[in-house]
């Protein structure tokens, strides 16, 4: 089987050893740059399937890397940083990223994070082949990954995308943050529930400016449930 293809962007020399020399060792392929103008020059000339960035780096910060990235592909993107208020953390899942992890931070905690996201992803390829899901005006099929409002695409990245099939498939059925994380992230441990929250802060946002007769509603002081009605105008902001 390929060797899922890496790239890396940190203007730290030590912490690109260290979470190469990691990933190197899960057999992952591993290319690092020391900044992100770099890393977009290679992305370009040949996309990788997983980009991980820091944030403050000389040149095009990671921030608008990560949206530059989400422009031109829907490749999973984690983004590692020492900026951990609430507005960074936000901005980066606003901006297209699929996971957001604070410096310092374990290589072993990084390594298990991109695990859980190609396992997402390997089990989504194979667990839902042939679906079509249809609830108000929103239909998504599964086998080719494609998701539309009224019949028109909506793009939406993979972590997106793999929410929407999960609501969908338990449609005006509350679910709670932490199976969102266990069945969406596929993550195995403990992890932070704002990840949740962020992803479908954007995904709210999407199905809004699309006019999609559909919303994901909150269910206080558990999780969210995916109804029909008119989306709410807060979710614009």
């Amino acid at each position: 089987m390929e060797k899922k293809k890496i790239y890396l962007a940190d203007d730290e020399q030590p912490i690109r050893d260290l979470i190469q020399l990691f990933l190197a060792a899960e057999d992952y392929e591993v290319q690092t740059f020391p900044d992100g103008d770099k890393l977009l020059s290679a992305f370009d000339k040949s996309p990788s399937d997983m980009v991980i960035l820091d944030i403050m780096m000389p040149g095009t910060d990671g921030l608008v890397l990560c949206s530059e990235i989400r422009k031109r592909s829907n490749t999973l993107i984690i983004i590692v940083s020492a900026r951990d208020s609430e507005t960074d953390r936000i901005a980066g899942i606003t901006l297209g990223s699929d996971d957001y992890l604070t410096k310092p931070f374990s290589p072993m905690e990084l390594v298990t994070r991109v695990k859980a996201l190609f396992r997402r992803m390997d089990l989504d390829r194979g667990s839902y082949r042939g679906e079509i899901y249809t609830y108000g005006n929103i239909k998504v099929d599964v086998n080719k990954r494609e998701f539309s409002v009224d019949e028109k695409p909506l793009d939406i990245t993979p972590t997106e995308f793999a929410l929407m099939v999960y609501l969908l498939e338990r449609k005006d059925q509350a679910v709670s943050r932490e199976d969102l994380l266990k069945y969406v992230w596929k993550f195995d441990f403990e992890a932070d529930t704002r990840a949740t929250d962020d992803v479908i802060k954007r995904l709210r946002k999407k199905l809004v400016t699309a006019e999609a007769n559909a919303k994901i509603q909150s269910v206080w002081g558990y999780g969210f449930r995916l109804e029909l009605g008119d989306t709410h105008e807060e979710y614009k902001k």
